[in-house]
Parts: structure tokens; C-alpha cells; sequence
């Protein structure tokens, strides 16, 4: 969440008041030399770990009770200015490692080394200790870290003057202090808190789904920050950057002068070439509510950020989306998994409404499998997308070929299921009638269903679809 923010900051000398605000920032001395095996620092990368903490004392407490600080979000923002890249990698907060020992402090127990949730490290050794065990896990050296709380988010955001976003479906968490109406809408600072902390009452229920969101959440605060209104207007600026230097805690080390120097760099970086991605995981065996790296795909995810290696082959991707153009015979292999064996979730993006539950009817006709219909969270993507996990690409690809038109993305923070996402070039499935082209009597029987049940052949009701699509 502070990586916009502090990106932007860095770069506050252009207007000759950085050194006023850096004086805000609460910075903490990090023992690194204690670090024992540190990875090496990568020439002309930078690493900077950043907590998202949940501590409920002070301003935080009226966001209820518990007990010691969590990383409630925990990423590792990988900056390559010559590259003109940046890569946030987030690590669940649900995931059971292997943790280091940890040595008391004045606040903090410490703690012995075990099996535990990440989290852990935060609460009993604070953030040395998690800075440790991230770079144990990981293999990355971590060169500073930022330290963000629930309520310096929350004026950060108002702090901008809101951010808009696009609420797929009508959501009430009373944990989450948060009622919202469906559609596009401005979230100021209490309710984009809610948005990116809400965990059941939206999605699957899992850290994971969560994460999705806080991604979505962080690309539109991005480009809300770096906007012509914020960046072009000292007083918006000044204003934004007050709230995030008075809302984050650093390590001693994280001078003005390696902020700026970061800042000159990153200007450059177009919000396209900032890649956000989750550790792959799976399930924990033991408990269905921790989860656990999948490997060997999380070291190699480490290793291709060290090297910064694209996450996805950009010649693969383009074959990807070359093939699946046009829903034929490419002339390569024939997919290898049958119709039959491709679980999908149709996810519809447009603004037709009931299309991703005509789109599941076609496609179970095909021989799919549809597990579920909706609207996809967020802001859609401009092409029609096939979305799978890294096991899963043979099963996208023979949903792929079934498409008339339709690109073939990897996303790791995916399970079994592969999803079609529908966007305004949807064109139809191949091999059956034009999607666009029911006969009068067919659109006045389906409509005449629709008015008997309530429903439309979605899993939303037409009225809903309506008004979820932004």
C-alpha cells in the first residue's frame, strides 16, 4: 500500500520541500550485521520490504481488539530503475514456513525457530525479525523496509481526494466497518481501508482473495497518486505526501538521498511494467484455513525476480494469444486435455447484460465444465482473457481453441479452475450460433423466463448484472 506513496515522496525534491516532510517519517535502526547468510544485494535492483500492519492500540484500536501486531499486508516491492520495471511480490499472510530464531527486545519476546505462520516474526521479534526470515525464505536481499498502519493508509488515501473503484457487487462486512453500494464509485479513506481489509464477506473467503483485491486496489491508487491532478498541483501533492511521511515508519538508512535517487529512477516506469504477483500456494494438508509455497514454483518466482527475468515468457505469451486468436487448428499440437477435464469460471466484463451465463451454456454444450458465473473484481481487462495457474496452461489453451478470440494469461494466485474473463471483443464461442444473433422468438422466451423466475440465466439477476458492470 506505501509504495506509491513513497515512490512519489522521494521524488518531492523537483518542488524543493522534500527535506521538509522527510522529517516526518519515523525511522528505526535495523541491526542488518546480525543478519546471518544474508543473500547478496543485487547490482542496480532494489528491495524494499513493505508491512501492511494490523496493530489495534492508539488511532488503531477502533478497529478492534487483538493482541500484538500482524503484517495484515506484506510485499516485497523489487525496483530496477535502468530496466524500467518494478515487480510487488506478495506473500500471504496465512503461510506456514520454516522461521528463524529471533532474540528478544525491549518490546518483543522473541522467539524460538519453528514452524509458524509468517506473521509470527512480526509479532514476537518485530521488524528485524521479519526482515530476517523474508530474506532467509526468500533468497532476497531486502534493502530497506517502509511500516505502514491502518490509519496512516486511511489518510493517505483522503489525502488524494479518495479513489475510484469499480464495486462488482453490493458488499456489507461489519468486521471490515464497511458498507458499500454496487457500481463505480469514489472510496475515501475508511471505506478503501475496508475494501482492501474485508476478507468474508467477499470473494472465497481466503487471504488469497484478498489479495487480489489489495492488488486491484493499489494499481488504481497508483495511478490515482501519479495522476496529472496530484503530481502537477503543489498543494495536491504536498498535501499527499504530508499524509504518507506522517504515516510511515522506515529503517534508519532509507536517507532522503536514496529516496530520491529511487524516485528519479522510477519516474520513468510506466504503470504497465509494474508486475504484481502472489507466491504460489496451496493448501496447508493440515489446516484448511493456513496455506503453504507450493515449490519448486515460489523459489523459482524468487530466483526470477533476482535475476530480473520476466515472470512470463513474453514469445511464449505472444504465441499464447497469436493461437488462441482465432479459435482454430494453430497447426502445433493438439491440446491434451479434453473438454471434458476444464473446470471454468465465465466472468462477464462487458456491459451485456447475462452474457457469461449464455457463454456457460454454449460452453457446457462444448463439453466444459462450468463451475460458476459472475463479474470479474475490479477493473476487467480491455481483451477477452483465459486466466489459469501455472498446472493449468493444457486446460486454457483447450478452452482457448474453443474461443473465437481470447488471450492466455498465467495467474498464479489461481486453483484448479481456469477463467474466462469477457470483454468488449468477445466474439463468441466457435462451432456454435452467433452469440449476437437469437431469433425474436428466442430473446422473448428468454426474457419470459427470466420475468417467471427473477433471475436471468447468469447467477446474478439481470437487474444486478446491470448494474455490477462498470
Amino acid at each position: 500500500m506505501a509504495t506509491t506513496g513513497a515512490v512519489i515522496a522521494s521524488g518531492l525534491t523537483a518542488y524543493g520541500l522534500y527535506h521538509d516532510l522527510y522529517g516526518n517519517i519515523t525511522q528505526e535502526a535495523i541491526d542488518t550485521d546480525s543478519f546471518e547468510d544474508r543473500p547478496s544485494q543485487i547490482e542496480g535492483s532494489m528491495n524494499v520490504l513493505i508491512i501492511g500492519s494490523d496493530e489495534r492500540t492508539g488511532e488503531n484500536s477502533e478497529y478492534g481488539d487483538a493482541e500484538g501486531e500482524r503484517p495484515d499486508t506484506l510485499i516485497i516491492a523489487h525496483v530496477t530503475p535502468e530496466q524500467e520495471t518494478a515487480t510487488l511480490v506478495n506473500i500471504p499472510r496465512d503461510s506456514v514456513v520454516e522461521l528463524q530464531a529471533c532474540a528478544a527486545s525491549d518490546d518483543r519476546p522473541g522467539m524460538d525457530a519453528g514452524r509458524n505462520m509468517i506473521g509470527l516474526a512480526l509479532t514476537l521479534g518485530g521488524p528485524p525479525c521479519l526482515w530476517n526470515n523474508v530474506e532467509q525464505l526468500t533468497g532476497l536481499h531486502i534493502d530497506h523496509y517502509i511500516h505502514m498502519d491502518f490509519h496512516g493508509f486511511s489518510d493517505m488515501v483522503d489525502a488524494l481526494g479518495g479513489v475510484e473503484m469499480c464495486i462488482p457487487e453490493p458488499i456489507s462486512d461489519e468486521k471490515a466497518h464497511l458498507e458499500l453500494d454496487a457500481g463505480q464509485q469514489v472510496l475515501d479513506g475508511e471505506e478503501a481501508l475496508g475494501f482492501v481489509r474485508a476478507r468474508y464477506a467477499l470473494g472465497d473467503g481466503s487471504d488469497t482473495s484478498r489479495i487480489e483485491r489489495q492488488q486491484q486496489f493499489m494499481g488504481a491508487m497508483a495511478e490515482q497518486a501519479s495522476s496529472s491532478e496530484v503530481i502537477a498541483n503543489p498543494g495536491n501533492l504536498y498535501d499527499f505526501l504530508s499524509a504518507v511521511t506522517q504515516s510511515i515508519t522506515t529503517d534508519d538508512e532509507f536517507s532522503p538521498d536514496t529516496m530520491a535517487d529511487l524516485a528519479i529512477g522510477m519516474r520513468e516506469v510506466d504503470m504497465s511494467d509494474i508486475e504484481f504477483v502472489t507466491v504460489p500456494h496451496g493448501e496447508a494438508p493440515d489446516n484448511p484455513n493456513r496455506i503453504i509455497w507450493r515449490e519448486p514454483d515460489a523459489q523459482e518466482l524468487f530466483d526470477s525476480v533476482r535475476q530480473d527475468s520476466p515472470l512470463t515468457d513474453p514469445e511464449e505469451d505472444e504465441a499464447d494469444t497469436d493461437d488462441s486468436s482465432n479459435g482454430g487448428d494453430d497447426g502445433g499440437d493438439a491440446p491434451d486435455v479434453a473438454p471434458e477435464e476444464v473446470t471454468v469460471e465465465v466472468l462477464n466484463g462487458t456491459g451485456v447484460s447475462g452474457l457469461a451465463g449464455q457463454t456457460a451454456e454454449e460452453l457446457r454444450a462444448l463439453g466444459f465444465t462450468v463451475a460458476d458465473t459472475g463479474n470479474p473484481q475490479g477493473t476487467a481487462p480491455q481483451a477477452t482473457t483465459v486466466l489459469h495457474s501455472p498446472d493449468r496452461a493444457q486446460h486454457a489453451r483447450a478452452l482457448a481453441d474453443a474461443l473465437s478470440t481470447a488471450s492466455v494469461v498465467e495467474d498464479a494466485t489461481l486453483g484448479t479452475s481456469v477463467q474466462l474473463v469477457l470483454a468488449d471483443d468477445w466474439d463468441g464461442v466457435t462451432g456454435t450460433a452467433d452469440t449476437h444473433g437469437e431469433s425474436a422468438q428466442e430473446e422473448d422466451a428468454a426474457d419470459a423466463a427470466d420475468g417467471a423466475s427473477g433471475h436471468d440465466a447468469d447467477t446474478r439477476t439481470a437487474a444486478d448484472d446491470a448494474e455490477f458492470v462498470c
